[in-house]
């Protein structure tokens, strides 16, 4: 059974609404060390306290996970009260939060605006498996790349997340996983028996990390800093549709995992799947893949692959992706398609699939097949839309039709 809640109040409207009127406070989360402490510079604190202030508030915001200046506790109360006047460290608003039967959670996170801007929406989405759990991060609101078989890509652009507002999806989600060590358990949040619920995050959310390079790369170093929330970098993914420029900036400046959105080994159909390749093609894209600093049978790179019926799935295309990914550490991960209502596209059949994933691991690349989380609340892979274009009733009845046609598939 899902399970889905609307968790805005008419009080929280009222707040967003009168919060739209009044000049926003900078907060302290996504700044570097330096830029906070040019912060506190900016509102009288002395330069000989700015590295120890500095490293209290890294503590109370990504070990402790505080959301309250008042938490604070080896601050002076005065103190803590000229942060709150000046600063906030407050999580997005949680419209909804969703629960599939298979366990995997997606939320409605809304920011507040940004300068004249509104307020925005967008969708991150949890999935737990077997001794790890996974976060799936968005950095824009909307998307500019109009994949074609990706529902993400119906919704126009909006605008870039800022670094704070990428690491407040991190934040806010252990927050509701009760996930933050060293802290009181939030309300109807889940403790964890053991160790944390989140081990990885994958920038696969909405929108094209490498867009939006300079916000990411701030949001990633924070997650992945050894003082704070402390992820490793190759428990961090971060997945471009190909923007080959940035490609190389990746590796040498963020160092994190990376994946590409392939989805087609010939450039004609790669011009219709992921319009981008028109302008950086097939080619190009291998050798940036090539030349990935760090790069190595213990770094591979993971190429996602959708299964689309009669499109893309041919024996003959599983022959082209071995040879086109010659000579790369990869790994394939064959992701079955998921439907979304207006979609012209199908999934392969199970078969097809399991004929092209036995080809590709006979030719000695490992070729899992994702299994298909969260369809029931279109959390899965290219289902994620910002619910600020909220879904008519019939257009979910026509998900449940397709899910149900297509239960024996998959």
């Amino acid at each position: 059974m899902t399970l889905s809640f609307d968790l805005t109040s008419p009080q929280t409207r009222a707040m967003l609404a009168a919060n739209a009127r009044t000049p926003e406070k900078p907060s302290l989360i996504g700044l570097s060390r330096q830029e906070m402490a040019d912060a506190l510079g900016e509102i009288g604190i002395p330069e000989r306290q700015r590295k120890m202030r500095v490293q209290q508030l890294w503590h109370w915001l990504y070990v402790r996970g505080v959301s309250d200046f008042s938490e604070m506790l080896n601050i002076s109360k005065d103190l803590r009260a000229e942060l709150d006047r000046h600063f906030t460290i407050a999580r997005p608003e949680v419209v909804e939060e969703q629960i599939s039967n298979d366990g995997t959670r997606k939320w409605l996170f809304r920011f507040p605006p940004r300068g004249a801007g509104r307020p925005v929406e967008i969708e991150t989405v949890y999935i737990p498996e077997e001794g790890r759990g996974t976060l799936c991060i968005s950095s824009q609101v909307g998307c500019t790349l109009t994949c074609s078989f990706c529902h993400t890509g119906t919704q126009k652009l909006v605008r870039n997340l800022t670094a704070e507002e990428i690491l407040t999806q991190l934040m806010t989600a252990r927050d509701r996983l009760g996930d933050f060590p060293e802290r009181g358990t939030p309300d109807g949040a889940i403790v964890p028996a053991e160790g944390r619920k989140i081990t990885n995050i994958v920038m696969m959310g909405m929108g094209e990390p490498l867009y939006n390079f300079e916000n990411v790369k701030k949001a990633l170093l924070i997650a992945s800093d050894g003082d704070g929330l402390s992820l490793s970098k190759r428990r961090i993914t971060l997945s471009t549709s190909g923007v080959t420029p940035e490609i190389a900036r990746t590796g040498e400046e963020i160092g994190v995992m990376l994946a590409i959105s392939l989805h087609a080994v010939r450039d004609d159909l790669r011009d219709m799947l992921v319009p981008i390749n028109k302008k950086y093609p097939l080619k190009e894209l291998m050798d940036a893949c090539r030349k990935y600093p760090g790069l190595s049978n213990a770094r591979r790179i993971t190429f996602e692959y959708v299964m689309l019926k009669d499109v893309n799935d041919s024996l003959e295309d599983a022959k082209e992706l071995v040879r086109l990914l010659k000579g790369i550490p990869a790994k394939i991960n064959l992701i079955p398609f998921n439907p979304w209502p207006g979609t012209n596209y199908q999934c392969s059949d199970w078969e097809t699939i399991e004929k092209f994933a036995d080809y590709v691991n006979q030719a000695g690349y490992a070729s899992p097949i994702r299994t298909p989380r969260g369809r029931d609340i279109l959390a899965a892979c290219g289902q994620l839309k910002s619910d600020s274009e909220r879904m008519r009733k019939t257009e979910r009845l026509a998900l449940e039709a397709m899910m149900i046609a297509g239960h024996g598939e998959d």
